[in-house]
């Protein structure tokens, strides 16, 4: 009768460790590299989520736009979340990597910020203005600058313009190109600056109240330069992969976006 008793005590020990074994095999980890603002600080909502669905998010911080996609195409991530598709396009076809898009997330408003005029009849002959110098977002910036009409580009439907393409100035300022994250630290040095969304928001300004001109929404631009979630082509069917984009597409993360961000940050459609 003992033997038996332990025989079957034995057996469900083994049973309870295998079926926990087997639920530790289910949960999945994803290590995705982010932007500190908003993208990080959105990841961490959708944190919560996914780890109710057994995926556990690894986030981990880049401030700049170059080694988030090395390091997804080196395989030490699985996922990056910082960058619009022109700029995933042109960096991949550069530096001849397979990264695709996962899928389009939000969109952040460029912006023309300055600390010496509040408009942009306050910019005279010689002013300095500051654009990205990576080469869709400096188009980005000249697109924004030609619709304000501050200049004329040979081509506004160009994205990889640069300002070699000006074809008129309507008042002569001069364009200062910079690495985008370094603009916000040198907007006391320029008359004006085109500011990405993620560094602006980074420095306590908001495109929706501060800028003097942005992007609008609503434009074809909010679609174009949405920032999306990129992956290793390849990887689209992978269930972590899905169950990520659509827990950062929820009426949660929306919601989350639309009042932590207030204008600043938009939720894809």
């Amino acid at each position: 009768m003992k033997k038996s008793f332990y025989v079957l005590l034995a057996a469900l020990v083994f049973s309870i460790g295998f079926s926990s074994d087997s639920w530790s095999q289910k949960k999945s980890t994803l290590i995705i590299g982010a932007s500190p603002v908003p993208h990080a600080e959105i990841l961490e909502k959708a944190k919560e989520i996914l780890k109710k669905k057994g995926i556990e998010l690894e986030i981990k911080v880049f401030t700049d736009y170059v080694v988030p996609n090395l390091a997804l195409a080196d395989k030490n991530l699985d996922a990056n979340y910082f960058q619009h598709i022109p700029y995933l396009e042109s960096f991949s076809k550069e530096k001849k990597l397979s990264l695709v898009s996962a899928g389009a997330v939000h969109f952040e408003p460029l912006g023309f910020y300055s600390k010496k005029i509040k408009s942009l009849k306050g910019l005279k002959d010689g002013d300095k203005v500051a654009v990205p110098n990576d080469v869709t977002n400096e188009a980005r910036s000249l697109i924004l600058l030609q619709k304000a009409g501050l200049i004329t580009l040979k081509d506004q439907t160009n994205l990889k313009s640069t300002k070699a393409d000006i074809t008129s100035y309507k008042v002569k300022i001069v364009i200062v190109e910079l690495e985008a994250a370094q603009i916000t630290r040198s907007l006391a040095s320029v008359t004006g600056a085109v500011i990405n969304g993620n560094y602006a928001i980074d420095a306590g300004l908001n495109p929706a109240k501060d800028a003097i001109v942005s992007e609008n929404a609503k434009s074809a631009a909010a679609k174009t330069y949405a920032n999306i979630v990129a992956i290793r082509k390849g990887d689209e069917k992978r269930p972590e992969i899905i169950e990520l984009i659509k827990v950062l597409k929820s009426k949660e993360i929306k919601k989350f976006i639309a009042e932590k961000y207030k204008g600043a940050v938009i939720p894809a459609e």
